[in-house]
């Protein structure tokens, strides 16, 4: 408990975020649509990217 409270709201957000996109692309690419889920998979890391460089910004300010 005491690591979703360190975690935050936002960042919790975008872990689960990161989860559906992933299960999305997922699904896409095994029923065929085969570039459609790379395309999609991608904005996973991208999206973990933002956090963590958002992450820097915010304890670089402290």
């Amino acid at each position: 408990m005491n690591f979703l409270k360190n975690l935050g709201g936002g960042s919790l957000f975008m872990l689960l975020l990161c989860l559906a996109i992933i299960l999305v692309a997922e699904y896409l690419f095994l029923t065929g649509d085969q570039l459609h889920g790379i395309f999609l998979g991608l904005w996973a890391p991208t999206l973990l990217g933002v956090m963590i460089f958002l992450k820097l910004v915010q304890n670089g300010r402290k």
